[in-house]
């Protein structure tokens, strides 16, 4: 495995830090880890030629392979299940009474590979049933890495993965593919918009606000300065009356924010 010097380390932390807010000045390991095997097939000899290369190519390409691979995000259906059950319960029946125009704008932020936004699809079809094609319920799942969004798009998931989807669902809304995968219909499929986005584009200019922002698992790799501004930016972003879900790993501060809080994990804008 490649040895990344000090010099080369704090370049390349700064950057990403500065240009997607991720923080991996405690990751060395990490990224020695993920980075070694690529540079090496690429006929680099070191991290500093390596880095060098990335940053004089024009087209971007190489920058958005190292954060392909920096920025894996291993997720699963049903993550945090209790998140999805109140989303169900209590989140549905509310927007269906309170939705006069019945569009319900929904954002997965930091989608990974699909299974959050395919799971909250599955979910709206189930509640609304026949009366579905009376409401407009398409998700926007946006991620800062082009791989996993091309897999998300795909929406074929390997066996293993698949333990925590009930059997219903895999029934009605998945097809088996070869011997060892599955792939999500396309009826589930039509319902999730995915677009590559940075979350630390300095103003969301979406044309209107979200009734419900997923963004779990996403602001671990974030200072607190960063996750501060991000907050910010979604709760700008959140109409009056809707929900922001983080992971249950984080925490916001009720100091530095407007959004009251519900639950672990779930907060409300008033």
């Amino acid at each position: 495995m490649l040895t990344l010097k000090e010099h080369d380390f704090k370049e390349l932390t700064d950057y990403i830090k500065k240009d997607y807010g991720i923080d991996l000045t405690k990751k060395r390991l990490l990224i020695e880890g993920r980075l070694s095997n690529m540079i090496v097939e690429k006929g680099f000899n070191n991290f500093h030629d390596y880095l060098n290369f990335i940053f004089q190519d024009a087209s971007g390409k190489e920058v958005r392979n190292l954060i392909n691979r920096l920025t894996t995000n291993h997720t699963f259906f049903m993550r945090e299940k209790d998140h999805f059950d109140y989303f169900k319960n209590i989140i549905l029946p509310y927007l269906e009474k309170e939705c006069t125009d019945r569009d319900l704008r929904i954002w997965s932020a930091g989608c990974s590979s699909g299974e959050e936004p395919y799971t909250l699809a599955m979910i709206i079809a189930d509640y609304f049933g026949k009366s579905k094609f009376m409401w407009d319920t398409k998700i926007l799942a946006t991620d800062i890495s082009q791989k996993v969004l091309e897999v998300a798009e795909n929406g074929i998931y390997p066996a293993e993965a698949m333990g925590s989807v009930p059997k219903y669902w895999i029934m009605k809304y998945f097809a088996k593919v070869g011997k060892e995968s599955y792939q999500i219909s396309k009826e589930i499929r039509d319902e999730v918009i995915y677009r590559n986005f940075n979350l630390m584009n300095e103003v969301f200019s979406f044309k209107s606000k979200f009734d419900i922002i997923f963004c779990r698992n996403v602001m671990i790799y974030f200072d607190q300065k960063t996750k501060e501004q991000l907050i910010n930016k979604f709760y700008n972003s959140t109409k009056s009356g809707g929900y922001l879900f983080i992971g249950h790993s984080e925490a916001i501060n009720k100091e530095e924010t407007d959004y009251k809080y519900v639950m672990p994990a779930i907060y409300r804008k008033g």
